[in-house]
């Protein structure tokens, strides 16, 4: 059985819905994935840091109700968040990395990834800054210093489509995708169908915690683009940055719009797509877009995501599941850790070999 430390880069909701899963599944992680997971070091820019070689008490990390700079009041603990020092020197396996993204240029994520990777430490993250704007460099690094980097949440929270797709279809031939990445502006539209205007429905967004106070980004298409960025590079051999993407959001959209959508079967959703032409050329665009009834994403409600992936062997696959949620978007991370071990776990059988 392996043990793997790992080191928390941010306690928000998706580190500390890691931390809650490790205090409540370790012991069945150990039972049916062969490792379970030990928290060595965390760092907060609201609570602090704190590092332990033993390892720190998940459920005393989830359940204490810590102030702000609370993470002092703990051995080893400091009421400053230091995450440099953390990521360089805790001794830890795996960074965890899960904080606030600057999305033009990626950081402090991105230096976060790096100072992990060139210190022997694999990544996995649920940011879309770093992979869509630092990916090849980061994966680069990693393969240099014989550690991993995985993202697999940073384009639909715990859906796999880009493992699903590189795993799955491999073979299928994959030649383009278009998706609904972005739970925020396709409950927006949804509720817009049911007689809000968008204003209205964008309150009721943040009221529901789907929308941030600013809600731009999702409702003006930046958080697609850089999804779309992020799969046209992985499944689609690419080379894409965020400016390479065309993007109009929702926000222009009236109730005269979406009547007229109703009245001839078809709906509107934010669109993020990319396609290969035949001389291997990708373009990728985020808009919204008229969907006729029965195509497969005009079904796609609420905050689900769905991406139909355009193959040359199966025709379109068309994979849906929820696109946020703190719970949902910890088990990407841990989808990457189990891709991390049965790395491992293959390197030493071809060693034995």
């Amino acid at each position: 059985m392996t043990i793997y430390n790992i080191a928390l880069i941010g306690f928000g909701g998706v580190n500390r819905a890691l931390a809650e899963l490790i205090a409540t599944k370790n012991h069945l992680w150990e039972r049916d994935l062969g490792f379970r997971l030990n928290i060595v070091a965390v760092s907060d820019l609201h609570l602090g840091s704190v590092i332990s070689p033993n390892g720190l008490d998940a459920k005393t990390l989830v359940e204490a109700n810590f102030a702000k700079g609370g993470f002092g009041q703990l051995s080893g603990g400091s009421s400053e968040a230091d995450n440099e020092t953390i990521i360089k020197t805790a001794p830890a396996d795996i960074v965890v990395e899960a904080t606030f993204t600057n999305p033009k240029d990626g950081e402090p994520a991105v230096s976060h990834c790096r100072w992990a990777l060139q210190t022997g430490k694999h990544v996995v993250t649920t940011n879309k800054g770093p992979v869509a704007i630092a990916a090849r460099e980061l994966k680069s690094l990693a393969g240099a210093n014989g550690v991993r980097f995985e993202y697999e949440g940073s384009v639909m929270s715990g859906t796999p489509v880009i493992r699903m797709a590189e795993k799955t279809l491999a073979g299928a031939e994959v030649t383009g995708f278009e998706g609904i990445l972005n739970g925020t502006s396709n409950f927006v539209l949804g509720r817009m169908e049911g007689g809000l205007d968008f204003a209205a429905a964008v309150k009721e967004a943040q009221q529901l915690g789907y929308a941030e106070a600013d809600p731009t980004a999702d409702v003006e298409g930046f958080d697609v683009r850089l999804k779309v960025v992020i799969l046209a590079n992985e499944l689609l051999g690419a080379n894409l940055k965020p400016e390479d993407v065309t993007c109009k959001g929702i926000s222009d959209l009236s109730p005269s719009d979406i009547e007229a959508a109703a009245k001839a079967n078809s709906r509107w959703k934010l669109i993020g797509s990319a396609v290969r032409a035949e001389d291997g050329k990708v373009t990728g665009s985020v808009a919204p877009k008229r969907l006729a009834l029965e195509h497969p994403l005009a079904a796609v409600n609420g905050a689900t995501n769905a991406v139909s992936l355009n193959t040359e062997l199966l025709g379109a696959v068309t994979i849906t599941g929820p696109g946020a949620g703190r719970i949902e978007t910890a088990y990407a991370l841990l989808s990457d850790i189990v891709a991390i071990h049965a790395a491992g776990k293959s390197a030493v059988t071809k060693e034995a070999a």
